[in-house]
């Protein structure tokens, strides 16, 4: 279903998802550039040690997450590309402008995003 957004609109949708997509790089490199920084010298103790292993571990996840959501972005640049950005992969309607400038790289509508959570509810 082609979908009824203008080329100015579609352009201003492709910078907020590269802007989003530079923030993202710019904050995994600084974080592994603080990464390498750590010494193992400068822990004099296992509480020390600890709390290290469990801020490697969170940063892990988290770059976990910012690897999801930079394929989410890049995905939607993708659709911009092709013409079918805007549509629900799900039941193919238009994602309203509304959902879309609060979560650009969003490839569901409100509804099928909403019966995606209530089903991840009830096998959780």
């Amino acid at each position: 279903m082609p979908n009824t957004m203008n080329k100015t609109q579609l352009k201003k949708f492709r910078t907020l998802l590269e802007e989003k997509r530079d923030e993202i790089v710019k904050r995994a490199q600084q974080t592994l550039t603080e990464d390498m920084a750590l010494d193992a010298n400068e822990l004099p103790d296992e509480m020390d040690l600890a709390s290290t292993e469990y801020l490697q571990s969170f940063t892990f996840r988290l770059r976990g997450r910012e690897k999801s959501f930079l394929s989410k972005i890049q995905k939607a640049i993708e659709k911009i590309d092709q013409g079918d950005f805007g549509n629900c992969e799900e039941c193919g309607e238009e994602i309203s402008l509304k959902r879309l400038e609060a979560r650009p790289e969003t490839s569901l509508c409100i509804r099928c995003k909403e019966a995606q959570e209530r089903e991840e509810k009830d096998f959780a």
